[in-house]
């Protein structure tokens, strides 16, 4: 597999966050010629503005050059009043004008227990749908993490839940190094 560039996207801005200890889990995995890299500025955007979105302000520009010079996205999202965080769809909504994420691989990774979060996970996907993004089946995943998964560390130990999560990356990685842009 020639080396991909994978860059992580947590919805969550909550310090001990199920979905960010995927993606730093995630991050842990992969295995050489693979770099996952996981985007902390999803507090630090500013709100969407399509006044602004020909010459973003740093945050966003800075957000566009990450996505535009990854090979594949994962994204891993709670959800929130049965949809996605507002973070997390103002920084979708800092990707449609650039048009970084056109014909890119991206993959998901619900984490809700008990069957929740198919509200965030169908938004998710139709978000990215409308912006071009190519998803990959094997990499869109539901991996429920319990919180006693979670280390003190930030990463999940269960080994179960390890081994699905590197079959995402894995799969996505496939992808993005078979993509034609």
């Amino acid at each position: 597999m020639a080396d991909v560039r994978i860059l992580l996207i947590s919805g969550s801005t909550r310090r001990g966050s199920g979905n960010t200890a995927a993606l730093r889990t995630v991050q842990a995995l992969a295995p050489d010629g693979i770099t996952a890299e996981l985007y902390d500025g999803l507090a630090a955007l500013p709100a969407f503005s399509p006044d602004e979105d020909e010459r973003p302000p740093g945050p966003a520009a800075e957000l566009r050059a990450r996505i535009a010079a990854a090979g594949a996205l994962l994204f891993c999202t709670p959800e929130y009043a049965g949809t996605l965080p507002g973070s997390l769809k103002n920084l979708l909504d800092w990707t449609v004008g650039g048009g970084e994420i056109y014909g890119k691989p991206i993959g998901w990774v619900n984490v809700a227990v008990g069957g929740r979060g198919t509200g965030a996970e169908e938004h998710l996907a139709m978000v990215l749908r409308y912006v071009g993004a190519v998803a990959v089946d094997r990499a869109c995943v539901r991996v429920p993490v319990p919180r006693e998964a979670v280390g003190p560390d930030g990463i999940i130990t269960d080994p179960e839940i390890r081994t699905a999560l590197g079959a995402a990356l894995t799969a996505l990685a496939g992808a993005a190094t078979q993509s034609v842009r």
